[in-house]
């Protein structure tokens, strides 16, 4: 009995420390953890939100094609060359007059080496201030214009120098090519002189004029037959003397359609007509003074390759003189000076070969001075003078230009 009190009390001093224990032990873990986060998110919220997109790259401007003649493109890296800042100045600025400028010694050698100082632009005798200057090569935009009014003789020399022609000319070059003879024929477009536009040159081989010079009256004309002396061919009046009449040499025609084309070409180029022909004019709608002024707008440079007969020093001084039924002998020549090009008399096969790469050099190799023109009628001539300050030296520039009208504004 006594045993049993004993457990009981023992019993009852336990649960009464479990009481005290239970009342002075503060909150659970998990019960104050939840009072600290917030209310648990709806099924909606536990989806994670997307990452925002990356954001992309500047657009690049659109770069223009090479012969694009609108504003220039955004420069590269590398600054550009002077060449390069004459364009752009061409491009914003139509009274920015380019003059290509050809330096000789006395032995007809190209002269390098010289300097913006070296130079002076006069202006209908007032002289400019040179803004650019450089000595650069340019690439050539070229029309090749062949006379097939030849006699036959001269025409199958030519035909068998075309290869060298096209050899004359590098990959960033561009020909057309163009016959005359009554009439204009444009046989190839412009295009750059790859291996198979080469070829297409190579096969360009035409027949000339038959027979011998072309006479009027005398014992060797023509006159047809006759009866006491008087001609019976209906077609010739009785009462006159019979003339042979030559057929058309249309060279005035053949530059002109050779600029008209060349204008539209990129105005980043060297713009040049390469003539082969004796240089003799008969029969062309537009006349000298029409074309010349095409050429002189457009900053277009005309250079020849005389043969034939004009490739002999003394016919040449004869065909300066304009004889009845004749045509005009001289107007090649004329039509390099007053362009600033040059021509080449040549005979023989091998000097118009020659002849094909002097050209290109030349051309592609000029001086080019720039200048900021004074305001003035579009449509009146401005002569042009180029003084090289250094002696025994020639100088080969264009005698003037036709300013090309401003543009309205849109």
């Amino acid at each position: 009995m006594l045993r049993a009190a004993r457990w009981a009390w023992v019993l009852a001093l336990l649960a009464g420390m479990a009481m005290g224990q239970q009342s002075s032990t503060p909150a659970a873990p998990q019960e104050t953890v939840q009072e600290q986060l917030p209310s648990a998110p709806t099924p909606q919220n536990n989806v994670p939100k997307p990452a925002p997109p990356p954001t992309p790259p500047p657009a690049l401007a659109p770069v223009p094609p090479a012969n694009d003649a609108g504003p220039a493109a955004t420069p590269p890296p590398s600054p550009p060359n002077e060449r390069d800042q004459i364009m752009d100045t061409i491009r914003v600025n139509v009274r920015f007059v380019v003059v290509p400028v050809t330096v000789k010694d006395l032995r007809g050698h190209l002269v390098e080496g010289l300097g913006r100082n070296d130079f002076a632009v006069f202006e209908e005798g007032v002289q400019q201030q040179i803004k650019l200057f450089t000595s650069d090569p340019f690439p050539l935009s070229a029309a090749v214009v062949l006379d097939v009014g030849l006699p036959d003789q001269v025409l199958r020399k030519v035909n068998e120098t075309l290869p060298a022609l096209a050899a004359a000319f590098s990959q960033f070059d561009e020909i057309a090519f163009y016959t005359f003879g009554n009439s204009v024929k444009k046989e190839l477009d412009f295009s750059a002189v790859t291996e198979r536009y080469a070829n297409s040159i190579k096969f360009l081989k035409k027949e000339g004029r038959k027979g011998g010079a072309d006479v009027a009256g005398g014992p060797l004309g023509q006159s047809g037959p006759s009866i006491n002396g008087k001609p019976v061919d209906p077609n010739v009046s009785h009462g006159g003397v019979y003339v042979n009449q030559r057929e058309a040499h249309v060279l005035n025609d053949a530059i002109l359609a050779a600029a008209q084309d060349l204008a539209t070409r990129p105005r980043d180029r060297r713009k040049l007509i390469f003539v082969i022909s004796d240089g003799k004019e008969t029969g062309s709608h537009a006349n000298y003074a029409q074309v010349l002024k095409v050429l002189l707008s457009n900053a277009i440079s005309v250079y020849g390759v005389a043969v034939g007969d004009s490739a002999m020093p003394l016919v040449r001084e004869l065909e300066k003189v304009n004889a009845p039924f004749s045509g005009y002998g001289d107007l090649l020549p004329r039509y390099t000076k007053y362009t600033g090009g040059d021509v080449f008399p040549e005979f023989d096969r091998n000097a118009i070969e020659n002849a094909y790469a002097h050209v290109t050099e030349q051309a592609r190799n000029q001086y080019t001075l720039g200048y900021n023109a004074k305001a003035g009628p579009s449509n009146t001539y401005r002569t042009i003078e180029v003084v090289v300050h250094r002696p025994n030296l020639k100088v080969h520039a264009k005698d003037g230009y036709y300013p090309l009208p401003i543009a309205p504004s849109l």
